[in-house]
């Protein structure tokens, strides 16, 4: 038999939305409004190959005996009771509440497995909460957008010990997720039609050399070498004092939308015109938005000094947007298809890098080495000690270095360990997030009473 997973939560954490997505049809109701889901449901999940029961409750609230809310939460009670594990979701972006609080309490008086999930992890928004949720003590959370598709591998590996504990076979070593979420974005005329036109290998998209055909993000599903891509080609992006028309205003509204959907962006530059403001100001749109970035100069045939315009286009990018050093570069003309074979690669790079994740162990014995070499500044005459590093989540690769004192760091040292960092672990050419916080991490305090 299946082995059962209950999802578990405070009311409008995501539950339903998760559970829509395990089972992989819209079955559960979704509404901002909390408390939408009163009965449990029961859904057949396959997640990579992995079969089994996934139960969506209502949200765990706190009320009285004879309120509607406790009897939710009874129900809630008889689906743990019935369930192998349970999946505690809280709002990554809320971040840990006194409600969350109490759920815990009543899940570790039970004998099951709890797998710790950050629902709306997508972003910078949810970081902090994915950080509170280390003082849970359910271990490292694992951050999760349940619309978007976000985090799957993560929770596939939580799950896949949970299944093989319950005797279940081992059906996957990857998670086959959704498609590639590949957004194409650029200023008018780049030709970002064309590109997507010769991807896909038919003509889906008008093409022109009047700027502005593509009036709205459009997506496109294709199969390209070995992998499944969402291609999405959006309307051209101009400066903001050039926009006037409301058609131009939300077509530049859906591209910037579509970099915030996206995993990867690639940025299309018009090798007739050099790197110019709005392409460096979309591109730092993709590392805000903490999206993997490939760069593709289209129009190579025509470039006439092609060493001169690459080692322009590298200078600008390295001057202005140092936090995307190293980032993929690939030259092609997307009217011939003429270096087109070198783009995928260039993405497939730059989306592992995205995605990489580094051990804790690897982390600190760097931690050790690099303070050795650099020691943060002295305050005052007094060492600050950097006691402990950890990955709270991939995608982008997003690091929590906890310390006593995070104020008395200078921002030239986060600099140096960042830089450091990317060296290290080769994560060149990929937003990268190093977060100071207090050190009252679960880990080092076990590691001070040892």
């Amino acid at each position: 038999m299946p082995f059962v997973v209950a999802i578990v939560g405070r009311p409008n954490v995501g539950k339903s939305t998760l559970f829509n997505r395990l089972v992989g049809r819209r079955v559960a109701m979704v509404d901002p409004t909390p408390g939408v889901t009163r009965d449990r449901r029961e859904g057949d999940a396959n997640l990579a190959g992995m079969v089994f029961t996934v139960v969506d409750t209502a949200g765990f609230d706190e009320g009285g005996t004879t309120s509607l809310e406790s009897r939710m939460r009874n129900q809630t009670a008889v689906a743990i009771e019935g369930a192998d594990a349970a999946l505690f979701l809280f709002d990554a972006r809320a971040g840990i509440t006194p409600v969350d609080e109490v759920i815990v309490r009543d899940l570790r008086l039970r004998e099951m497995p709890v797998i710790l999930v950050g629902n709306k992890a997508e972003g910078r928004a949810g970081v902090d909460g994915l950080i509170e949720g280390f003082r849970l003590g359910l271990g490292e959370p694992i951050g999760l957008s349940a619309e978007h598709g976000d985090g799957l591998a993560e929770l596939y590996a939580a799950l896949r010990d949970v299944g093989v504990a319950e005797g279940q076979p081992d059906a996957s070593d990857e998670v086959e997720d959704a498609p590639l979420r590949l957004a194409v974005v650029g200023r008018p005329n780049a030709g970002k039609s064309t590109l997507i036109n010769q991807l896909i290998g038919e003509e889906r998209m008008i093409t022109g050399p009047e700027p502005g055909l593509t009036r709205d993000s459009i997506a496109l599903i294709g199969i390209i070498g070995d992998q499944k891509i969402e291609l999405v080609d959006t309307a051209g992006i101009r400066k903001k004092a050039r926009i006037h028309a409301d058609l131009e205003k939300m077509s530049a509204a859906g591209s910037l939308r579509a970099i915030g959907e996206a995993e990867l962006v690639v940025l299309l530059i018009d090798g007739e015109r050099m790197l110019e403001k709005q392409d460096l100001a979309i591109a730092n749109r993709a590392s805000e938005e903490g999206r993997a970035l490939v760069v593709a100069i289209n129009k190579w045939d025509i470039v006439k000094n092609k060493n001169e315009f690459r080692t322009g286009v590298m200078e600008r990018l390295a001057d202005s947007l140092p936090q995307m050093k190293g980032v993929e570069i690939v030259t092609l003309s997307a009217l011939t298809g003429k270096g087109l074979d070198n783009l995928m690669p260039a993405i497939m790079r730059s989306y592992e890098k995205w995605n990489m994740r580094v051990g804790t162990g690897e982390l600190n014995r760097w931690l050790e080495n690099v303070t050795a070499r650099h020691p943060p500044p002295a305050v005052r005459g007094k060492h600050v000690r950097l006691r402990y590093v950890t990955q709270i989540k991939a995608r982008p690769p997003t690091f929590v270095l906890f310390t006593g004192r995070p104020d008395a760091i200078p921002d030239h040292y986060v600099r140096y360990m960042v830089n450091d960092l990317r060296e290290r672990f080769g994560l060149d050419g990929t937003p990268l997030r190093l977060l100071l916080r207090k050190s009252d991490n679960p880990y080092v305090k076990s590691k001070r009473k040892k």
